[in-house]
């Protein structure tokens, strides 16, 4: 099985939607027969945007608070760049909140090894 990788990424919930979808077209959560696989959770974003940006939301040395939706989801390490290059180029936000690690996505057999049927 090829190394994953997971994607988080913190999103206004009003273009929660597009980066799931782009993520998804890019190859991120595709489990099994599956695509465009992914959890999101509601929650509220704070920022305040310091001189020199140009806030998409909010206005400079004003703190503001934004309905966020954080969006998880897998991918292929080989697709890292074409699924945080999606997830960013549909993301309305100047300079948007992520993060990727490694994840074991492998089902362990009786041996403790992945199963295949599952990879």
């Amino acid at each position: 099985m090829e190394p994953m990788d997971c994607l988080v990424i913190y999103v206004p919930t009003v273009a929660a939607e597009a980066v799931r979808r782009a993520i998804g077209d890019a190859g991120a959560g595709r489990l099994g027969n599956y695509s465009h696989c992914s959890f999101s959770v509601e929650g509220t974003g704070r920022f305040t945007p310091l001189e020199g940006a140009h806030p998409a939301i909010g206005t400079v040395s004003s703190p503001a608070e934004v309905p966020e939706t954080r969006i998880e989801a897998i991918y292929p390490r080989s697709r890292r760049t074409a699924v945080v290059d999606a997830a960013l180029s549909v993301h309305p936000y100047e300079t948007p909140a992520f993060m990727t690690f490694p994840v074991d996505a492998g089902l362990p057999d009786a041996t403790g090894s992945a199963d295949p049927r599952y990879c």
